[in-house]
């Protein structure tokens, strides 16, 4: 049976903090079987954990869960809001376990977003040095020009700093309107809506379609799925992540 670090045991049980947990495992205040503990011990749920004395109960190790959602429009991606917003945890109300989004949808945009309670895999997917790619299906007026795109796909200035390159293919171009669908390899706030506005194009629609090998695929607008056992092979992959 795996050893769960004894700090985590006690944050856990909702007696102090990590750090606090730490302390008093250096006060030697924490046993372990009736034996005082050290900074890196640890204890399954077949030991018994006492902090002066008293018995911390230990918590069964938590499923882990992957959410997809497909985040409509008018939606804000938190987990509550001081405006009365929608939030996107009303659309997973009815799910068992309490999931977090990772990263995030502004409230106009639409698509694929990732729900976890998994704080290791969240971190992975949104940590720079992994790139992990973003797929989105833009459309902007009045349309796109050679150069814009070109702009779009070599980097742009955003916030002080230039974005890195991108893939920029046109799906569809008409009078007035295009229809692109980028690609990019970080995630910073509002990304694709500044770079457009960057070349001079305004966003009419955003939609999110994929993060990395994971696609939206035919998901309604509003509803959920659990990840398959083969998307979350494909994206551990994606993000180097051998377990």
């Amino acid at each position: 049976m795996e050893k769960i670090r004894l700090q985590k045991i006690i944050a856990e049980s909702g007696l102090c903090s990590r750090r606090k947990a730490e302390e008093l495992i250096q006060q030697g205040k924490v046993k372990v079987n009736g034996h005082t503990a050290h900074i890196g011990d640890g204890a399954t749920q077949r030991d018994i954990v006492t902090v002066d004395g008293e018995r911390i109960r230990i918590a069964k190790k938590r499923e882990k869960y992957y959410i997809m959602l497909n985040k409509p429009r008018g939606y804000v991606t938190t987990m509550s809001d001081e405006l009365d917003r929608r939030c996107v945890t009303e659309l997973l109300e009815d799910f068992p376990e309490r999931v977090y989004p990772i990263g995030r949808l502004d409230r106009n945009s639409e698509g694929l977003l990732l729900f976890t309670n998994d704080g290791k895999f969240a971190n992975d997917i949104m940590h720079p040095s992994r790139h992990v790619s973003k797929t989105y299906r833009v459309t902007v007026r009045p349309g796109v020009s050679d150069e814009q795109l070109v702009q779009l796909s070599e980097g742009v200035v955003i916030d002080g700093r230039k974005t890195l390159p991108a893939t920029v293919n046109v799906l569809t171009q008409e009078q007035g309107r295009a229809v692109l669908q980028i690609v990019i390899r970080e995630g910073r706030n509002r990304q694709i809506r500044k770079m457009c506005e960057a070349v001079g194009l305004e966003v009419a629609r955003l939609k999110r379609t994929a993060i990395g090998p994971i696609r939206l695929g035919m998901l309604k607008p509003g509803t959920y799925r659990e990840l398959t056992a083969e998307e979350l092979r494909a994206i551990r992959s994606a993000i180097g992540d051998k377990i």
